[in-house]
């Protein structure tokens, strides 16, 4: 893989996939890796770099290179999904290390931290929107702060810069699922993050098509060597192929970041004079909570996400979800294909989640008939 130039932006980097091209035909796609075993030199020694496929791969490492350079990192690593990312950085952790999180999080890995004292740790959940709660919640024995913002399904903010500064006062390290603002629209690591977490499965891949989640790091420590470690024994990494179909979607995320991002903000304006709309959650509104902390640290929009409360309740929400034509009623976001959920019969008893709230990933679609079909199924 040639290196990118200096003055390359992330945007080009994007494209070109870092300047990757196959080096036999000089084709302008890279191939797929997928030996799982390689030959080992007269000596013994791999001097390719490679011995076997659970540990390392020639394409995760391409895709890798691409996705730390978008995030201004060092290094990153994949995984076979978001979930495995995310929870491989705790159990990198030493046993009983503690972690403060956010009570508003992505519900799959908001329940394994509440499961997690199985393995030795102890979370404490907190508002992370509320810096006086988390000063308070983070201690001399807190050796992680974890975020996600804007979270899942609320679209809350939190103050990237802010919280660093409390974690790294106490020696912890602060990680963030920056899934929904993607590398596009927030650089955390820029703010103070030491760790970047993505679902690669939603905007980075974009297509519905390849289940993946990546970390990316500031810089190379003793945290992430564990955390590389852990991947390799665990058999966490990304199979090639879905690294190669992650690699292909990355190549077009700025134009359908943007796109998406556009679309989102003129439905939240359109959604929140309809009259079956009671709120819209959406950072880009003024009226948001956490408007200007997301018009300080977000760049070029505000995502392609947002929910709406629907003033009927439970029973209209539910109904408005199931007469739809254009929107597809399925789970997951950032995808070219506009979504729409009802998000706490997903989450089930135990979600913080509103129950007249549906929750919209707006796709490549014209907004105008995205619109036009949420009015209806609004009105019924």
């Amino acid at each position: 893989m040639t290196d990118p130039a200096p003055k390359w932006k992330p945007k080009t980097v994007a494209a070109q996939m870092a300047g990757a091209l196959e080096p036999v035909t000089g084709g302008v796609v890279p191939p797929v890796h997928v030996a799982t075993t390689f030959i080992r030199d007269p000596d013994n020694q791999y001097r390719s770099g490679f011995s076997y496929g659970r540990p390392d791969n020639a394409t995760v490492r391409q895709t890798e290179a691409v996705i730390a350079a978008l995030e201004g990192g060092g290094e990153a690593l994949l995984f076979g999904s978001g979930m495995a990312a995310a929870t491989t950085v705790v159990l990198a952790l030493d046993p009983g290390a503690h972690v403060v999180a956010p009570r508003e999080i992505y519900w799959g890995f908001r329940n394994w931290l509440n499961g997690a004292v199985r393995f030795g740790y102890r979370v404490d959940l907190v508002d992370m929107s509320d810096l006086a709660q988390v000063k308070r919640a983070v201690t001399p024995e807190t050796r992680l702060v974890w975020i996600e913002t804007p979270s899942n399904p609320l679209w809350g903010m939190t103050d990237i810069a802010a919280v660093a500064e409390i974690a790294h006062a106490a020696g912890a390290r602060l990680a963030i699922d920056s899934t929904a603002a993607t590398p596009v629209l927030t650089q955390p690591l820029g703010l103070g993050a030491d760790i970047v977490m993505h679902s690669a499965t939603k905007y980075l891949n974009g297509h519905s098509d390849v289940v993946a989640g990546a970390l990316v790091a500031a810089q190379s420590g003793e945290l992430w060597q564990r955390i590389a470690r852990v991947r390799s024994l665990h058999g966490a990494i990304l199979g090639p192929f879905e690294a190669w179909l992650l690699m292909r979607g990355l190549r077009t995320l700025y134009p359908r970041v943007k796109a998406q991002s556009d679309a989102a903000a003129l439905l939240a304006t359109m959604l929140s004079r309809h009259a079956a709309v009671a709120e819209v959650l959406y950072p880009g509104l003024a009226n948001h909570p956490g408007h200007d902390i997301a018009a300080r640290q977000m760049t070029g929009g505000f995502g392609g996400m947002l929910s709406i409360r629907v003033a009927g309740g439970e029973a209209a929400a539910i109904a408005a979800a199931a007469r739809v034509k254009l929107w597809r009623r399925a789970t997951s976001l950032g995808s070219v294909e506009s979504l729409i959920e009802h998000r706490a019969s997903v989450e089930g008893p135990d979600s913080p989640c509103p129950p007249d709230l549906v929750r919209l990933s707006v796709g490549l679609e014209d907004p105008e008939d995205l619109y036009a079909d949420l009015d209806q199924a609004l009105r019924g």
